[in-house]
């Protein structure tokens, strides 16, 4: 097992590679799918992985297939063990399909944006220390987290460099697969795709110890709201 740190001072501690998260996706309280949040080591690479899949019943009339995918370079950041080298994102949501991907370039400080269904192909300007969105929340896990006391991170996504702020909102005693546990809720002010169609904000419930967990997340979406419960962790 391999053990994930930032050298930063803020750090809360690490998550383990491998690790592969399973959550239950419900809609209004009704299970509507299954999501994954996977992390494998690469030899030199690390890649994170998530999907969504609706249930039988809701693909019916609305089939949601995601797949998102990232692949980090291992001891080129200043501030994460890996950095961003390839994003790809492929959705489908009812009618909505996406193919996008980035292809990272450090040295040169450039960020090639593809979209695969439109043929398009751009290149824009970033800096060194620029996550995805995928691999954003891994990064943030490490972090130190107070109450109160947001924290910024940049990443790149839809052909923008964003200042992401991360609102730490509370802490909050909640049941889980783990048992009950302590977590601190935050809400990440970005919009990003994938795992359902996001209309409104973004809580993410992270254990309150050295592995931030992310235990449960919560968003709106085009009718009532989507909850990933966690109901699998493998180390």
């Amino acid at each position: 097992m391999l053990w994930c740190a930032t050298c930063s001072s803020g750090t809360a501690g690490a998550f383990s590679i491998p690790e592969r998260l399973v959550y239950d996706l419900t809609w209004t309280g009704i299970k509507a799918g299954t999501a994954t949040l996977q992390v494998m080591d690469d030899g030199d690479s690390m890649r994170v992985v998530s999907t969504a899949n609706s249930a039988d019943w809701i693909s019916v009339f609305y089939r949601v297939e995601d797949r998102v995918e990232t692949v980090l370079a291992k001891g080129k950041s200043q501030i994460f063990m890996a950095q961003p080298k390839n994003y790809r994102l492929r959705i489908r949501e009812g009618r909505h399909r996406r193919d996008k991907e980035i292809v990272f370039d450090h040295e040169k400080k450039k960020a090639v944006f593809i979209n695969h269904l439109d043929a398009e192909k751009k290149e824009f300007t970033i800096h060194k220390n620029v996550f995805d969105p995928l691999s954003v929340l891994y990064y943030v896990r490490t972090l130190k987290l107070e109450v109160g006391k947001p924290v910024f991170v940049d990443l790149f996504d839809s052909k923008k460099l964003w200042n992401v702020e991360v609102q730490v909102l509370r802490k909050e005693r909640i049941s889980s697969v783990m048992g009950d546990v302590n977590t601190i809720v935050i809400k990440p002010l970005m919009k990003s795709e994938g795992i359902f169609n996001r209309k409104g904000d973004l809580y993410i419930w992270l254990t309150d110890d050295e592995k931030r967990v992310p235990v449960r997340m919560q968003t709106k979406v085009a009718v009532g709201s989507i909850t990933a419960t966690l109901v699998s962790i493998t180390y």
